[in-house]
C-alpha cells in the first residue's frame, strides 16, 4: 500500500505487488508469439518481464514442440506418479504428518497433486493458459503450485566416519549454467553440460535422472538437446504429475533419485532443474 508507512488516509487504498512494479517499471510489452508469424530474434524477447508461462511458450515455439508432445509428456508424468504411489515406491522417502480435523486425525502420507486416470483426451480439452487460442501451454502440461518439505542431510566424509554415520551416497559432481530468462527452461542444459565437462564423465554413465518438469516443453528442451534417455528419466513422474513446490524441488528430486537408486540397485543418478531468471545446478550423485 503506496504512502501507508507514512499514514495513508482512511480512504480505498491500491495493494500493488512491489516486485512485479518493480520488475515492470521501465519496461513495455509487445504482442504475444501468434501461429504463423514464424521465428522470433532474441532481440523480440529481451528485457521484457515475462512471466514463467510464457517463457514455457516460447520454449516450445523456438522447438516447434507441438500441444501433442507436451500433453503426451504430461499424461506419462501424471500416470507414472499415480503408479508410484499406488504401489508404494515413495512410502521409504515420505515422512507421514497426522493432521487433527473436525472429523478426526488424518494420516498425510501420499502426494495428492496426480490426476488419477488422465487421458489425452482430458489433457487436449483444457485451454491455453498464458496466450488465449493459440498458445500450447496449458494447466495440465505445467507443473502443480504446491506445497512440499525435503530435507537432506550433507557432511563431510570423515565427519560421518568421526560420528558413525554410514553415507547413503556421495555428490561426485557439480554443474552449474544459465541461459537467457525468456529461455528459462533451457537453463539445465548447460548445467548438465558443465557438471559433465568438470568430472570427466559422459551422460551415458547415469542409471537415473531426474529433471523437474517445471513445464512439458521446458523438459522436451532438455531432453532434446542433452540426448536424454527417457527410460531412465522421471520414472515416477515430476514436476507435472508430482507438483513443483519451489524451493522444495531441489531437494526433493534429490531424495527421489536416491530412494530410487537404492530401490533399483543403481548406482549413478543425475539431478537437474531450472530457475527463474535462467539459473540451474546438476549434481551428480553415486550412491554407496
Amino acid at each position: 500500500v503506496e504512502d501507508a508507512r507514512w499514514g495513508a488516509r482512511l480512504q480505498d487504498r491500491v495493494f500493488k505487488d512491489a516486485l512485479i512494479h518493480g520488475l515492470y517499471a521501465g519496461s513495455h510489452f509487445v504482442n504475444y508469439p501468434n501461429d504463423g508469424i514464424g521465428d522470433f530474434p532474441d532481440e523480440y524477447y529481451r528485457g521484457k518481464p515475462y512471466i514463467m508461462g510464457l517463457t514455457a511458450e516460447f520454449i516450445a515455439q523456438k522447438y516447434g514442440f507441438t500441444r501433442e508432445q507436451q500433453d503426451e509428456v504430461a499424461l506419462r508424468s501424471h500416470n507414472e506418479a499415480e503408479r508410484a504411489n499406488v504401489e508404494g515406491i515413495f512410502s521409504d522417502e515420505i515422512v507421514p504428518v497426522s493432521i487433527k480435523t473436525r472429523k478426526g486425525e488424518v494420516l498425510f502420507a501420499k502426494d495428492e497433486h496426480f490426476k488419477q486416470n488422465l487421458t489425452m483426451d482430458q489433457l487436449a480439452a483444457m485451454p491455453p493458459a498464458f496466450i488465449p487460442k493459440t498458445g500450447t501451454v496449458t494447466a495440465g502440461n505445467a507443473s502443480g503450485i504446491n506445497d512440499g518439505a525435503a530435507a537432506l542431510v550433507i557432511m563431510a566424509e570423515d565427519k560421518a566416519i568421526e560420528l558413525g554415520i554410514t553415507p547413503l551416497a556421495r555428490i561426485g559432481g557439480i554443474g552449474m549454467g544459465a541461459c537467457a530468462p525468456y529461455y528459462m527452461g533451457e537453463s539445465p542444459i548447460p548445467a548438465v553440460n558443465d557438471l559433465l565437462k568438470r568430472s570427466g564423465i559422459s551422460l551415458d554413465l547415469f542409471d537415473r535422472i531426474e529433471v523437474n518438469e517445471a513445464f512439458a516443453s521446458q523438459y522436451l528442451a532438455v531432453e532434446k538437446e542433452l540426448g536424454l534417455n527417457r527410460e531412465i528419466t522421471n520414472v515416477h513422474g515430476s514436476g507435472i504429475g508430482l507438483g513443483h513446490p519451489v524451493g522444495c524441488t531441489g531437494a526433493r528430486i534429490m531424495v527421489t533419485l536416491l530412494y530410487e537408486l537404492i530401490h533399483s540397485q543403481k548406482t549413478h543418478g543425475l539431478a537437474t532443474l531450472c530457475g527463474g531468471g535462467g539459473v540451474s545446478e546438476a549434481v551428480y550423485l553415486e550412491r554407496l
